[in-house]
């Protein structure tokens, strides 16, 4: 439920032992993948004030970013994942002719993730929940376990980002304010990204073993006679 490139090492960071900030955004190369183009479009657009150059230098960091890593043979997703929203995020800008517009998708993505994670907990099937539940392989019993109301809340958490996102961004969109729509786009990105995905893992991460006491006249740790 992560911003649209950075899905999978952020899930897999939910059962993590210990917390990465990095590995939760794709390490170095995964956040440079998902800042550089939307950095990059702003900064060209608002620099030429052509939407052209802007479009175009946005676009060539996805592919490039997708070509080094196939001639480093490295997992693909992440890259493929940027330059296909990059891609609708160009298409529907060219299109339009108007710079704003290349941040439209990204909002109908978040406005989707909204709707799924606020449906999936009033058919008390918390999205949150299931993501646990499927990578621990623990499917049976979840829902009735002491853990389920903490993936309620863990769920509603990610539907309070996602609907911040929309109310930040969308009257900038309204507004085709270029400058500051693409600012809230990169700080209500992977930064905010990670701060949730963090307060989530401390939400649902397991109890550790409660230990039992050493019995008196016994050795510390030793069980009992």
């Amino acid at each position: 439920m992560p911003d649209e490139t950075t899905a999978g090492k952020g899930v897999g960071q939910l059962v993590a032992e210990e917390f990465d900030f990095m590995e939760a955004v794709g390490g170095v190369r995964g956040l440079i993948e998902s800042i550089a183009p939307g950095l990059v479009f702003v900064v060209v657009f608002l620099t030429t004030r052509d939407l052209v150059p802007a479009l175009a230098s946005s676009a060539s960091l996805a592919v490039l970013a997708v070509v080094v890593r196939l001639v480093q043979r490295t997992p693909l997703t992440q890259a493929f994942s940027g330059l296909f929203g990059v891609a609708i995020s160009v298409v529907w800008a060219w299109q339009t002719g108007e710079a704003a517009n290349f941040f439209q998708w990204g909002l109908w993505v978040n406005a989707a993730y909204l709707l799924g994670t606020v449906v999936s907990v009033l058919v008390r099937w918390p999205l949150v929940g299931i993501i646990v539940a499927v990578i621990r392989s623990e499917w049976d019993g979840w829902r009735s376990s002491p853990m389920y109301r903490r993936y309620v809340l863990a769920t509603w958490l990610w539907a309070g980002l996602f609907a911040a996102r929309l109310l930040v961004q969308v009257p900038l969109l309204l507004d085709d304010n270029v400058g500051w729509l693409g600012t809230a786009k990169l700080l209500m990105g992977v930064p905010l990204f990670a701060v949730v995905i963090w307060l989530t893992w401390l939400m649902v991460r397991e109890p550790e073993p409660v230990r039992e006491p050493a019995s008196a006249g016994s050795p510390e740790g030793a069980p009992p006679q």
